[in-house]
């Protein structure tokens, strides 16, 4: 469906500015923005994946991957073609990297209506807006977003992090969880690697924060690329800085798309991620794409407070939002 977008203002002869994202697109009349699914007619930005779905499936919410959010409950995980990155690493490329310049109408229209009563029909507690970039299908994910919290369910975004503040404005009344893909903590990687910059990924972790919004981390380990001692640190004080509550999702790259030369990850790489984390002061540090536990533990005592084996999930010794052992605080939404 065609519809016309939020957060953009015209300009002379034609042209507008779309503020949407960071990329700040100034897109002349019968163009496409760089996602590649917004378009200018006549000086009218329009977005052409408004209920245009690529992929649905209820999902554990631990595959997003969020583990301080409501574990062991299902999501209902919409996407649309498209994204405002490049990753040539990216492990969702046959759907991502799909444009609408060429035409494509891959999708099926599932109407924001549609996404809610589905999420209900299977008992999800909420919806995912997921696979893709969320940000680039925003009218779409707002307008599902008001219409699911009047149903009583959650609104998760797991995002590039590569909107702006005015879009995070928009949508915080509705969106209640974001898990943030910071791929590195290089710029020139940013820019060479996926065509984007590293800073307004950091802004909108922090702000995200700032807006009472349930945020976690995850991170790609890629060898060679972003794997350093130094830039693991690097991201982890990051992390820190905002807060040391924030669950860091270290996660196993494996060879896809246009990046297939480097070998997987090996465990090793990704336990010396998981003890600098530590070293940090993160409180939560998770493995990803290993097939081990990956339990959460008291920062106080040390007792286990979810356990998690793949998407098999017990929840225990938490008592509202502390220890039950000893007391501490444990950060999320239980």
């Amino acid at each position: 469906m065609k519809k016309v977008a939020m957060l953009y203002e015209k300009l002379e002869t034609d042209l507008v500015h779309c503020f949407l994202c960071s990329h700040r697109c100034k897109i002349a009349d019968s163009q496409y923005g760089f996602c590649g699914v917004r378009k200018n007619e006549k000086g009218v930005l329009y977005s052409f994946v408004y209920a245009d779905v690529i992929a649905s499936h209820v999902d554990p919410i631990e595959k997003k991957p969020l583990y301080h959010f409501l574990p062991g409950s299902s999501a209902y995980s919409i996407a649309t073609i498209g994204c405002n990155f490049r990753c040539s690493f990216c492990q969702n490329w046959q759907i991502s990297q799909l444009s609408k310049r060429n035409g494509l109408s891959e999708g099926y229209e599932l109407k924001p209506e549609e996404v809610v009563r589905e999420a209900k029909k299977y008992s999800c507690k909420g919806i995912a807006y997921t696979y893709t970039e969320p940000t680039i299908f925003f009218e779409y994910a707002y307008d599902t977003a008001r219409i699911a919290r009047k149903n009583d369910l959650y609104n998760i975004f797991v995002t590039n992090g590569y909107m702006t503040k005015k879009a995070l404005d928009k949508i915080k009344p509705y969106l209640d969880a974001a898990n943030v893909d910071l791929k590195s903590f290089s710029d020139d990687t940013y820019r060479t690697v996926c065509s984007g910059s590293l800073q307004p990924v950091l802004d909108s972790i922090r702000y995200m924060k700032e807006l009472g919004i349930w945020v976690e981390v995850t991170t790609l380990i890629i060898p060679r690329m972003n794997d350093s001692d130094k830039e693991l640190n690097d991201i982890a004080e990051f992390i820190v800085g905002v807060s040391s509550d924030i669950p860091w999702h270290i996660s196993r790259y494996h060879p896809d798309y246009k990046y297939i030369e480097t070998p997987a990850t090996p465990l090793a790489a990704l336990k010396k991620a998981e003890s600098i984390g530590k070293r940090a002061g993160l409180k939560y540090v998770y493995l990803g794409n290993t097939g081990e536990e990956c339990n959460t533990y008291c920062a106080g005592c040390g007792c286990a407070l979810v356990k998690r084996r793949g998407y098999d999930v017990s929840l225990g010794n938490i008592d509202n939002n502390k220890c039950s052992k000893c007391g501490t605080d444990v950060s999320g939404i239980w």
